[in-house]
């Protein structure tokens, strides 16, 4: 309430008000427990009819409505619940709305009102038959190919055969921004109705993240191949998220043997957050990968009066003055030239994989003569190949340390008096 006043407005709980017209209501409600959902839902019907009757318009035509769940009834095969919000509805109408494979139509057969004391009736006999219901109205409607039928669904009376195209037409272009299927590089997102899916591709987009492909229902092997297609391309969107539906196990290691991973949950924004959590890691994954393959920059300098050996190969003692050295890293003179490659390390008679910043070693090198290509007291440095020196500038400079850093300035700046594009 102190939040609200702060911008001007007067609130309060729903009810203290007596003028709805003057105070926000502020009706508390758990997601968790699910308290306050019917004051919730009681507060909005009441003010819908009380401020919004010049919408609230119910016609005598032809019935539209919305499939809330299709459900599969003992003795009586595959319905739909649905809302019908305007006009009538009778046995015998033809409807169309959207199936899995694009919109359809069919004929009513039965129109099933839930009867009266509900916990009391025999289960087998749980409907009345009724051959008209008017808007607004929930209503079982039987018909043949509702196995099809998808929930969220648009429902539309067809009137005669010359509207059937116009009327499917209505259907596609209501559903169509929700059921995608493109050939963009993004993930497969299935959900249980077009309600959920559409929150879901929202939610995606808000994220940044592409879809390819938008369905209802249990993930199918189409989203597995879909899914493959997309990870040649882009492993981190070559992916499945199933929401709120379920995947067969055996398709999961179908997929799982292909590299395609599917994600499952019944909260959006977990299977968004493991998603997206997945990506992190893999990325820091790869990222780590990729720096650890590169040849980091190193600075070292002869010690003297450390030469134990001037040549085939030179052997001399070092310090390691930032960043560090491996077997086979090249080194370079201060003037650009490279004079060696290292072949061992070696502390305290013990060769190592490594040296860094502040170590004293001995290292080995085939190639020059101490005395005519280095010399005691000299400066080398790690000759950096020009893609690694490019990738370690542009996306991998963080995970060096300020002295490295340093180093690979210096070696820049030395290669770049002979090549000014060096690097860039």
């Amino acid at each position: 309430m102190g939040d609200l006043s702060f911008y001007g407005f007067n609130a309060d709980l729903y009810y203290n008000i007596r003028d709805f017209t003057k105070t926000l209501a502020i009706i508390p409600v758990s997601g968790k427990t699910g308290e306050g959902v019917p004051d919730l839902l009681l507060v909005i019907l009441g003010l819908a009819q009380a401020f919004m009757k010049e919408h609230l318009l119910i016609h005598e035509g032809p019935a539209e409505g919305a499939v809330l769940e299709v459900l599969e009834e003992e003795g009586i095969g595959t319905t739909v619940n649905a809302i019908i919000s305007d006009g009538i509805l009778k046995v015998g109408d033809r409807i169309a709305l959207m199936g899995i494979d694009g919109p359809f139509i069919t004929r009513v057969r039965a129109l099933l009102l839930p009867k009266p004391l509900d916990e009391m009736r025999d289960p087998r006999d749980k409907f009345k038959r009724v051959e008209v219901v008017e808007a607004a109205v929930g209503v079982k409607i039987v018909a043949e190919g509702l196995d099809r039928a998808i929930a969220g669904s648009p429902i539309y009376v067809v009137e005669s055969p010359e509207k059937e195209d116009e009327v499917l037409e209505k259907v596609k272009s209501e559903v169509g921004e929700i059921l995608l299927s493109t050939d963009k590089v993004g993930v497969v997102l299935k959900a249980d109705t077009l309600g959920t899916l559409e929150a879901a591709i929202q939610t995606l987009r808000e994220r940044g993240i592409p879809v390819r492909r938008a369905g209802i229902g249990d993930v199918s092997k189409r989203d597995v191949v879909e899914a493959e297609v997309v990870r040649m391309k882009d492993e981190y969107k070559g992916v499945i998220l199933a929401f709120n539906t379920r995947v067969d196990p055996e398709l999961e290691l179908e997929a799982n043997s292909k590299g395609v991973r599917i994600f499952k949950e019944r909260v959006l924004f977990r299977l968004i957050e493991n998603y997206l959590e997945w990506v992190r890691e893999e990325t820091t994954k790869r990222k780590l990968r990729t720096f650890e393959s590169l040849i980091k920059p190193g600075k070292i300098k002869i010690l003297p009066g450390y030469v134990f050996r001037r040549s085939e190969p030179a052997i001399v003692g070092i310090e390691v003055l930032a960043g560090m050295i491996k077997p086979k890293y090249p080194l370079m003179n201060a003037n650009g030239k490279v004079v060696g490659t290292i072949a061992q390390i070696q502390d305290k008679g013990q060769s190592i994989s490594e040296a860094e910043k502040g170590m004293k070693v001995a290292i080995s090198m085939r190639e020059p003569i101490v005395g005519r290509h280095v010399r005691e007291g000299e400066i080398l440095y790690v000759a950096v190949p020009e893609n690694d020196a490019r990738l370690l500038l542009k996306e991998y400079n963080d995970m060096l340390d300020e002295e490295a850093r340093k180093a690979l300035e210096e070696i820049v700046e030395i290669r770049r008096k002979r090549d000014p594009l060096w690097a860039r």
